[in-house]
């Protein structure tokens, strides 16, 4: 995950940050959106036309005068119509009204709209709960992969997974094919050799259009569209992050998840810039937002979010990227894990920043603090994120960053998920965060504050839910109605 300043914005006054000149995103009040208005999956899909107008007089004469021939579609399609194509915009849950996902609109304006006045024009309506500028997100800017041989030959890459008790981890807790582990990103490689099994088929929400993109960069591959194929093959962002989570152990030690299966949603886009050689992954907001909804849809009980927005790349008014999918996720018991950030100061990004998420920053191989991770209150602890061997496009790859480090979280985050299943037991994520934080290594004394509670101990964070399930069964067994 990497800073996106190098994109010069259109509008905000305050930041180098990036957001598509065309298009914005709008949150309306409880009880406020037309029941007319389709869901974007079956606009992509071609089964609906985007809504001219909203039917909130106010609402349409703003977006009129500022976005000329505005097109509007609900950002998110309701779970339980996701099979009824054209017709995605219906039932939607008290979960998705009361969370905001029902009720977040996206309207796509003409180029050479000022969509910065538009958005603060818009935020003045009483039916606006919150108005969003449709930042784009990028990762790989900066990238410190280093490619294996074919063979995958050098050193067998069991270091970083030995400092965190990968091995008596998966020997305590195997894991469950039943637990789900979303990977929103680039996508992944389906034909790799490490994805031979536990791969679900997936998603992808990609739809960047060319006027959305800076002068001189260039898309590369699938970036319109919405489909189940989530294959990447340009970046490898999303295949190293996936590999870590549940790679077959080929040519590299085996997924920290064990048999918990993984779910790809491509929500990243390929993209080139000017100067550059390596691919990099590109998203909307809006594609992220979608892909991360979507996972909880489609059952993901854990999800890895290895990208992000610097919260002072942001207008200060503006409401904070993924709000609602956070919201969304938690409410439907989803662990959510973030990477910290690759800044190397204390720094806030989104959604890593969210009380619901569980922030990684990373360490080296001798549990030192590296560089570049991101600090701050809000990181959890850390993970192994420096020459992690993994799957890349093809073949593999030694990947740094907070980006590589998060996936060991959301991975042991999966074995606790499912060494509770094999227990007869349930887990909130909140209790997932709480397990993770309270098992880890402490830090050495070199390391400074703001790097989280230590360095995370997967086989220790299953020990701590053996014992806790094991003293509510003591509890309940020496009870009154045992006497």
């Amino acid at each position: 995950m990497n800073r996106i300043n190098r994109i010069a914005q259109p509008w905000n006054h305050y930041t180098g940050a990036y957001a598509s000149p065309t298009s914005l995103l709008v949150r309306l009040r409880l009880g406020e959106v037309p029941g007319n208005i389709p869901a974007a999956m079956d606009v992509r899909q071609g089964a609906r036309d985007r809504a001219e107008r909203t039917g909130h007089g106010a609402l349409d004469r703003v977006s009129g005068v500022f976005g000329g021939g505005v097109r509007i579609s609900r950002l998110h399609s309701a779970a339980a119509a996701l099979t009824q194509v054209g017709a995605r915009h219906r039932g939607y849950s008290e979960i998705e009204e009361v969370t905001g996902v029902s009720r977040v609109l996206r309207l796509d304006v003409e180029p050479g709209t000022h969509v910065g006045s538009m958005a603060i024009s818009l935020a003045q309506l009483a039916i606006v709960e919150s108005v969003t500028p449709n930042y784009i997100v990028a990762v790989g800017l900066d990238s410190h992969a280093g490619a294996f041989g074919p063979d995958g030959a050098g050193e067998d890459g069991w270091a970083p997974r030995d400092l965190i008790n990968a091995r008596r981890a998966l020997a305590h807790e195997p894991g469950d094919p039943a637990v789900i582990v979303g990977v929103v990103d680039s996508g992944v490689n389906p034909v790799h050799e490490e994805f031979s099994r536990g791969l679900r088929s997936g998603f992808d929400t990609v739809q960047l259009g060319h006027g959305e993109m800076a002068g001189g960069i260039a898309l590369l591959g699938d970036n319109s569209g919405a489909d189940t194929d989530p294959t990447d093959r340009f970046v490898g962002h999303g295949s190293g992050c996936a590999a870590i989570i549940g790679a077959s152990g080929h040519r590299m030690p085996p997924g920290l998840a064990g048999q918990c299966q993984v779910l790809p949603v491509r929500a990243l886009g390929a993209a080139l810039f000017p100067g550059k050689t390596q691919a990099v992954g590109v998203g909307a907001i809006s594609d992220l937002d979608i892909g991360l909804v979507m996972a909880v849809q489609l059952g993901a009980k854990v999800i890895n979010m290895s990208f992000g927005t610097d919260d002072e790349a942001l207008d200060p008014g503006a409401a904070r990227p993924h709000a609602e999918a956070v919201a969304y996720a938690d409410a439907r018991g989803c662990t959510l894990v973030a990477a910290a950030g690759n800044s190397g100061d204390a720094r806030t990004y989104w959604p890593a920043a969210y009380p619901e998420v569980i922030a990684v920053g990373s360490v080296d191989d001798e549990c030192r603090a590296s560089r570049f991770s991101t600090s701050g209150d809000h990181v959890a602890f850390c993970a192994p994120g420096e020459r992690i061997r993994t799957a890349g496009v093809e073949g593999y790859q030694r990947a740094t960053g907070t980006s590589f480090a998060a996936p060991f979280a959301a991975a042991s985050a999966a074995l606790l998920h499912s060494r509770a299943h094999r227990r007869s037991a349930a887990l909130e994520p909140a209790q997932v965060k709480e397990l993770l934080c309270r098992s880890v290594r402490p830090h050495r004394p070199d390391v400074p504050e703001g790097n989280g509670t230590g360095v995370l101990d997967a086989a220790r964070a299953l020990a701590l839910l053996d014992e806790a399930i094991d003293a509510d069964s003591s509890t309940e067994i020496g009870g009154p109605d045992d006497a």
